[in-house]
């Protein structure tokens, strides 16, 4: 299975279903994560800063097309909700991200991302 580690949160890394969102790969390890619309792809709440392996993700939809439009996105940036790892990723594959900054809970200290 993939890895996905959450670089400014003490590095937290857990293996991941390819069947389902990153949004919910989170929540299943029972990661606070905010997703205020709960993970509709109607904000961008659960927006993460992908820092490595990007490219074995899921190619960017209308939801996501829509916010990078509206420049809420950055090209480095996705929708937690919005994706997942591609079908035929390597076992080994990792993904790399972060919290941005307007998307950290109050309750969790993180580190530098």
């Amino acid at each position: 299975m993939p890895k996905i580690t959450i670089q400014n949160m003490n590095a937290v890394e857990f293996s991941a279903d390819t069947k389902k969102s990153l949004l919910q790969n989170i929540l299943d390890e029972q990661i606070d994560w905010l997703h205020s619309c709960g993970g509709k792809g109607k904000c961008t709440t659960c927006k993460m800063i992908i820092k490595e392996g990007g490219e074995n993700l899921t190619p960017k939809g209308s939801v996501e097309k829509n916010f990078f439009a509206l420049e809420k996105l950055k090209e480095n940036e996705r929708l937690a909700c919005q994706c997942s790892f591609k079908n035929k990723v390597e076992q080994d594959t990792k993904l790399v991200i972060c919290v941005g900054n307007e998307n950290k809970l109050p309750h969790i200290e993180y580190s530098a991302c």
